[in-house]
This record gives structure tokens, C-alpha cells and sequence, in this order.
């Protein structure tokens, strides 16, 4: 499997002086990164010790995981950001694939807040008998793609795509970290009555954010005011991200992201993928997502314009 980095008490913190040996190791079918993730750590998550209070946000890469992050720091603060000013959001609500999470994991209070890229069948048993949530935020897969197409320029633990037409082809071979993004949501959205289970869009958080706060805080059980509801919609808007450090990755070493050449939160919205896609590639992107998605029952906003 090659070799990876020890675990360390930061994980986004890599200590080793050399470069890391990045790159995608297939485990279980499911592509991993060396010197981010360990095979055997990531088997050991199913056998994690879940409690009621845990949450789990999952994603498939680029669908909304670092917003989901400052809204549910600013729900556990109940709106209040100065609570949330002391430290990165990726380390309040950390990834349990990264190497050493286990340890984060059970040194941490409860509430628990974690989000994840794996798929459904990595996950706590515990989770499968309805202990803890999970929110699943899903985002339209050609903007998926886009975006992705983007952060792979900048992600140096990610390989640098030759152009758009060569990361098109692997995005849709499954042929990067994630997988293939339909065998995602179906695997997840097809056991949703085994847990504990809310399923949100990108679409809906940009359409209508404060309704959708206010879902998630019903889900969680978390009693907010109005006015803590808004605090935390105002300090969870793109442009308020965008300006914080502690929620735009700003701060992420450069041993992961070379900031000099893009940023993680990039423009949030929705249909950029129509100044990327050919009309053959979009042609195809149709024909396999009808093949691929004809047995679930779920909808997506392709255009800021539209709502199908």
C-alpha cells in the first residue's frame, strides 16, 4: 500500500520535512491518498464507539463540505462567532479518514462533529442502528466535476490535471479521490432508513439558506432564536466565508493547497459548468446520469435560472 505519514496531533499538519509520496491507493475499491489516509485506519472506523450525540456530514468532494462545517459550528454556538474564532473549522469538525482521527475522535466532547468523503460502507456500524446523524449534502455532479476540476489545479496532494477534457474522462471513470460520484449518493441516499438520516442539496443552501438552518437545527434538535437563526446565516454566507480565515482554508499549509495558485472557496453557484462543458461532453454527462440515476428519485438545480 506504500508508506504513509505517522499520525500526527494535527493531521492537516503534516511534521515530515520531505515531500510526501501523494498519490491515489486503491483499497476496498475506493481510492485513498497516501500520506493522508491509511487502509487500515479507515477499516477501523466501522468499529468506532458512536454516541447519540455524534454528527456526521458527508460529501462527496467539492459538494458543500467546508460550508456544512461553519454552519454547524455557528449552530453549536448558537449564532454567537466569536466562539468560533479560535480555531480552523477543519479542526472543530475534522475528517474521520485522515490519519490519527480515531484518537481526535474519542479524546474529543460531545458533541461530536465530523464530516467525511467515504462511502456508505466504511462507516461506524453503529451508525447503520440509528446511533448519531448524518447529513448528507449532495450538489449537482457537472458543477461537482468543475469545481473539482479546479481544486485539483491548486490541491498539491492531488494530481494536476493535464486539461479539462482529461480530468472530464477520469471524473467520469471514478478515477479520482471520491470515486465515482453516482455510485456515492446511491449507496448513501439507498440506506438512508438505516440511520439516522438528513439529505440537503448545495442548491437549496444557496437558494434559501435560512430555511435551510433552520432544517438542519430541527434534524439536530437544537432549540435557536430567530436571531441566533440569522447570526448564523449571515457568518455562513459565501461572502462572509470567503473573508474568514478560519472558515476559507486560508490557513491550510502549503504542503496541501499552494494557495498561490487558487482557493478552496472559488465562486458558489450554481451552473458554472456550462462555461466549461462542450455540448458532446454535456450530451454524454446526460446519457450516463439517466442511465446511472433512473431508479432514485432526486431532483437537481443544473442552472441558477431553473429548478429541474
Amino acid at each position: 500500500m506504500g508508506s504513509v505519514v505517522p499520525p500526527q496531533s494535527d493531521p492537516l499538519d503534516p511534521s515530515d520535512p520531505q515531500d510526501p509520496d501523494y498519490r491515489l491507493v486503491p483499497h476496498r475499491n475506493f481510492n485513498l491518498i497516501n500520506g493522508i489516509h491509511s487502509p487500515d485506519e479507515v477499516d477501523q472506523i466501522q468499529n468506532w464507539e458512536i454516541q447519540e450525540s455524534d454528527i456526521f456530514v458527508v460529501t462527496y468532494p467539492k459538494s458543500g463540505t467546508i460550508w456544512m462545517q461553519q454552519i454547524l459550528t455557528m449552530i453549536e454556538a448558537k449564532g454567537d462567532v466569536s466562539r468560533t474564532t479560535e480555531h480552523p473549522n477543519a479542526h472543530r469538525v475534522p475528517w474521520i479518514e485522515l490519519i490519527g482521527s480515531e484518537k481526535l475522535f474519542n479524546a474529543a466532547p460531545s458533541p461530536r462533529l465530523r464530516v467525511t468523503h467515504l462511502q456508505y460502507k466504511f462507516m461506524p456500524l453503529a451508525i447503520k442502528q440509528k446511533m448519531g446523524k448524518v447529513i448528507y449534502v449532495a450538489r449537482n455532479p457537472k458543477d461537482v466535476l468543475v469545481s473539482y476540476y479546479h481544486f485539483h489545479k491548486y490541491a498539491t496532494m492531488l494530481e494536476t490535471p493535464k486539461d479539462f477534457n482529461d480530468f472530464f474522462e477520469k471524473f467520469m471513470d471514478g478515477k479520482v479521490y471520491g470515486n465515482c460520484w453516482f455510485e456515492h449518493i446511491k449507496t448513501w441516499y439507498a440506506k438512508r432508513d438505516y440511520m439516522n438520516f438528513l439529505y440537503i442539496t448545495y442548491e437549496e443552501m444557496i437558494q434559501d439558506l435560512h430555511c435551510m438552518v433552520e432544517r438542519i437545527c430541527s434534524f439536530l434538535g437544537k432549540d435557536l432564536t430567530e436571531e441566533q437563526i440569522d447570526s448564523v446565516v449571515e457568518h455562513s454566507s459565501f461572502k462572509s466565508m470567503k473573508q474568514n480565515p478560519q472558515a476559507n482554508y486560508k490557513t491550510v499549509p502549503d504542503s496541501l493547497l499552494d494557495q498561490k495558485k487558487g482557493t478552496f472557496m472559488r465562486k458558489g453557484t450554481i451552473g458554472d459548468w456550462k462555461n466549461h462543458f462542450t455540448v458532446a461532453q454535456s450530451e454524454k454527462f446526460d446519457r450516463v446520469f439517466q442511465e446511472k440515476m433512473r431508479d432514485l428519485p432526486l431532483n437537481f438545480v443544473w442552472d441558477i435560472n431553473t429548478s429541474t
